[in-house]
């Protein structure tokens, strides 16, 4: 027979979000049931931020032996043993497993549940036949997996999403990367650093999301490290023969084979809610994830959905610190009911290329989509002393201001941007204005790099 928990929150999902709930809720002496059917700490810990950030890491090293002799130090090139470069990527993961697992969280006063949490009315969830949770509150935290592109071939083909890329101990002869947003061209520059040859296809944009001006600066210099992008390029079929992957491609000139001998699907992310019974507990759901309104309760008033999983709605990103912005703004009405609004806005992205990109707020189009009359202010990493000093002037900062001087986004484009763009995330969440009198502010929007 089934054991009946009424729990004051349940936490379905013990990714970024859910956890961040789940131990905020605890702290403060509420009864909080977390659910998690795979691993705990999500596509975050055991495949993608950690994992990724690891293999960046070896892969900068890398690129230090490159640039050295710039800087007159000369000596043997760089030797890359790649399944050291594993064994890195998966202590990284060990190291941190503890802080997301379900020790650490039944020690905070959470009770772990595993299994797979299934709604059967608007106010119960079965974890297969052992639990019934009659929750006050429930929120959906279950994140999100690679979306697989329906590519004739693909399926019969031998291929890595950001799930298994990880697990290689050899270095790719030539890896082939379908997709050219921040996972695809984060890998793909990565391991061109560690020793493979890389080509990426995208059939429309590379970084479409991101300002094409500060996009150029970054593919001008995977071009220049050996990356071959392939934008505007249709994949007609996959294939694998002669153990080789052999992409068919279609651009302007003609059909042409690119053959290699690995496959990385990064084509954008999919939520992870078709088994939750979503129906029977009046929750709408789109193609992009759970409709949230701008308090991120769904349909039903006593379900909220946070991070990947709420993608029906404008401010969601698939980010793990927008999932804990999230995670943040249910705890705070849930809790102690206080008025929150989710406000996309003030959450900063990064992609970890070199140079970094990271951008927050509003760039030149979404500012003409919102009809502000505005200025772009600009300041290049050239104009930087230290900068200079370290041979790293490539790239600049773009600054989305009111007439007035109301700053609206930012977005810089160069060494450590992704440290940088915390200054402006403040801006643009408080409203500040680029002409602040506040003299320690005036002298960090000023000197771009922050170096000074």
């Amino acid at each position: 027979m089934a054991q009946i928990l009424e729990p004051d929150i349940c936490v379905i999902g013990a990714g970024a979000g859910g956890l961040s709930v789940a131990a905020a809720a605890a702290a403060f002496g509420v009864p909080v049931v977390l659910v998690e059917r795979g691993r705990m700490g999500g596509d975050c810990l055991n495949y993608g931020c950690v994992p990724s950030k690891s293999l960046i890491a070896a892969a900068r090293h890398a690129m230090a032996f490159a640039q050295a002799p710039a800087f007159g130090v000369t000596g043997a090139p760089a030797r890359v043993d790649f399944a050291k470069v594993r064994d890195h990527i998966r202590g990284v993961i060990a190291a941190i497993a503890p802080n997301d697992s379900k020790e650490r969280f039944t020690g905070l006063g959470v009770r772990v549940i595993e299994g797979t949490a299934r709604f059967t009315d608007r106010a119960t969830v079965a974890v297969g036949d052992a639990f019934v949770i009659k929750a006050r509150r429930f929120v959906i935290a279950t994140g999100s997996s690679p979306a697989i592109p329906a590519i004739p071939g693909l399926a019969e083909t031998p291929h890595h999403t950001n799930e298994t890329i990880f697990d290689l101990a050899e270095c790719p002869r030539h890896l082939i990367v379908i997709g050219a947003g921040p996972v695809g061209l984060e890998l793909a520059q990565a391991f061109r650093a560690l020793g493979a040859a890389v080509t990426v296809i995208e059939a429309a944009t590379p970084l479409a999301h991101d300002d094409p001006e500060c996009v150029a600066v970054v593919l001008d210099r995977l071009a220049r490290d050996g990356v071959a992008i392939r934008a505007g390029t249709a994949i007609r079929r996959i294939a694998n023969a002669d153990g080789e992957v052999r992409v068919v491609v279609m651009d302007g000139i003609g059909e042409e084979t690119i053959a290699g001998s690995h496959l990385l699907v990064a084509t954008g992310r999919t939520p992870n809610i078709a088994d939750l019974g979503l129906d029977r507990a009046g929750i709408r759901v789109e193609t992009r994830g759970i409709v949230v309104d701008n308090r991120l309760r769904t349909t039903n008033r006593r379900v909220y959905a946070i991070g990947d999983a709420a993608g029906g709605a404008p401010f969601t990103q698939p980010l793990t610190h927008a999932a804990n912005y999230h995670a943040g703004l249910v705890i705070r009405q849930a809790l102690f009911r206080l008025p929150v609004r989710a406000n996309g806005d003030v959450i900063p992205r990064v992609t970890f290329t070199q140079p970094e990109l990271a951008h927050v707020g509003l760039d030149e189009e979404a500012a003409r989509r919102r009809r502000y009359r505005f200025r772009v202010l600009r300041w290049p990493y050239h104009e930087n002393d230290r900068a200079v000093a370290e041979r790293t002037t490539e790239g600049h900062i773009k600054v989305i201001t009111t007439p007035s001087g109301r700053i609206l986004g930012a977005t810089i484009v160069g060494r450590d941007a992704g440290e940088l763009i915390a200054t402006w995330s403040l801006a643009v969440g408080q409203r500040l204005n680029i002409h602040s009198r506040n003299r320690r502010y005036r002298s960090a929007v000023s000197d771009p790099g922050g170096y000074r």
